[in-house]
């Protein structure tokens, strides 16, 4: 049969799933075909006129003006990718095919929308990421950082929070906040009243967008910042239960997140969950090792590492330091006659005053029993180590109210210096050890005689 008419080109166009674009130097767009609608979500009338970097997320732009400068060179691209904000302010991910044409001095373009393709490769590349990231990370603050990291490779992430949730005390704590807006030293505060609060309450994801937004918070009777385009959050759940909120936000000429955004973000949140809880268990077994569960100072083992790193900074450096040693006089009759209960309160309070004494450089350390060390780094002169010691005997001398029971405690103290009675940690407190000895005893003389 013999076709007797030709539909235009255009129109052949038009029933193109991928869109078609020509583009003149400037990335102004002079032709787009129907299918920019569905992908861009303008119009083709809306879109002629319009420079496509503007439209770019601002990430995406420079290497995109880099392809551009390339393909008006001579050389086409055929699997260019970048991101775009749609009309209704969520992002689309393009695969461009693109060459230029000198006789009309244009870039004609094909696009096709890969959002899903993408989606779906980020989601596999991000838990095994979340995962890596669990094992790597020091502690909770380096694993925050990279979880953020990690989300804002899925979605719109400049301001990003982890708010954990104490279900005892019904409190919401930020360890982690990034926002470019609101500024806030918040470390905790009642989780009534709060966006997190619902989610808390309801164990279910919180999308609010610009549609919503006004309504939603009437409802929840809660304020938002001035300007706030977009608010997601989602629970993070372990198998303890409810643990905090993950959650990110736009502003007034940012993108707006979907349905699939929340979807994304909520399917990421249990591996997240589950790094998290492992870090909390890695940085709570980390602290029983070096803290003493008494008095929560540092231990006999942390003590040496920060002794063996202060030495090397005064070697390297040629300074000095010095290391108290000290128990406390008669303290096993606290414990024989008003109990071990009355001997521990006693203790705790001691390390309260110790360090209320201290710098914010100095290391107080229980050691076992009633004997403590105390770690001077960067010491100027010996008599400074004198005039801290003195200070703790004077802390120490006011009486202690434990429970009722007046008690006045008495401290022996022994001073070691670096260089003069020590070249390494051992050396220094056998020194500090021996001359706390040496004090008692000559107290104790001292009280007999007189």
């Amino acid at each position: 049969m013999e076709m007797t008419s030709h539909a235009p080109l255009a129109s052949f166009i038009d029933l193109l799933m991928d869109a078609v674009f020509a583009v003149n130097a400037d990335g102004c767009v002079v032709f787009a075909s129907a299918s920019c609608e569905r992908i861009f979500g303008y119009t083709p009338q809306e879109m002629v006129g319009k420079t496509m970097f503007d439209m770019i997320v601002e990430e995406d732009r420079e290497r995109t003006r880099q392809s551009a400068r390339d393909v008006m060179l001579g050389y086409p691209q055929f699997h260019f990718e970048n991101r775009y904000i749609r009309k209704d302010g969520q992002i689309v991910h393009i695969m461009w095919a693109t060459r230029w044409s000198p006789a009309d001095q244009l870039r004609i373009g094909v696009a096709r929308d890969i959002t899903g393709l993408k989606r779906a490769e980020s989601m596999q590349a991000v838990l095994y990421l979340i995962s890596e990231a669990a094992y790597a990370a020091e502690d909770l603050i380096a694993l925050f950082k990279r979880i953020h990291q990690i989300v804002g490779t899925l979605l719109p992430a400049d301001n990003f929070s982890v708010t954990l949730y104490d279900e005892e005390k019904d409190q919401l704590s930020f360890p982690y906040r990034i926002d470019e807006v609101e500024q806030t030293s918040d470390v905790s505060k009642p989780a009534a009243g709060t966006l997190c609060a619902e989610i808390i309450r309801s164990g279910q994801p919180l999308l609010l967008t610009p549609e919503t937004m006004a309504a939603r918070l009437e409802e929840l009777q809660v304020t938002a910042e001035q300007n706030l385009l977009c608010w997601l959050g989602v629970p993070l759940k372990s198998h303890k239960g409810m643990i905090g909120v993950l959650m990110v936000k736009t502003y007034v000429g940012g993108a707006c997140y979907s349905e699939k955004d929340q979807e994304l973000l909520q399917f990421v949140s249990t591996q997240i969950a589950i790094a998290i809880e492992r870090q909390q268990m890695q940085s709570g077994l980390l602290h029983m090792a070096q803290y003493d569960q008494l008095t929560a100072l540092p231990n006999r083992g942390f003590l040496y590492d920060r002794l063996k790193v202060a030495l090397a900074t005064a070697r390297r450096e040629q300074g000095r330091l010095s290391v108290l040693y000290l128990d406390l006089d008669k303290f096993k009759q606290v414990n024989d006659t008003l109990g071990h209960d009355i001997g521990d309160l006693l203790l705790q309070e001691v390390a309260k005053r110790l360090k209320q004494c201290m710098r914010e450089s100095d290391t107080v350390a229980r050691i076992g029993g009633d004997e403590f060390v105390v770690l001077l780094p960067s010491i100027s002169l010996p008599e400074q180590a004198e005039l801290v010691a003195e200070k703790v005997r004077h802390a120490l001398n006011s009486p202690f109210n434990i429970n009722g029971h007046y008690l006045n405690i008495r401290s022996s103290i022994g001073i070691a210096l670096y260089p003069e009675h020590g070249d390494n940690e051992q050396q220094l407190l056998k020194h500090a050890d021996n001359a706390m000895y040496l004090a008692k005893n000559n107290d104790h003389r001292s009280r007999i005689d007189s």
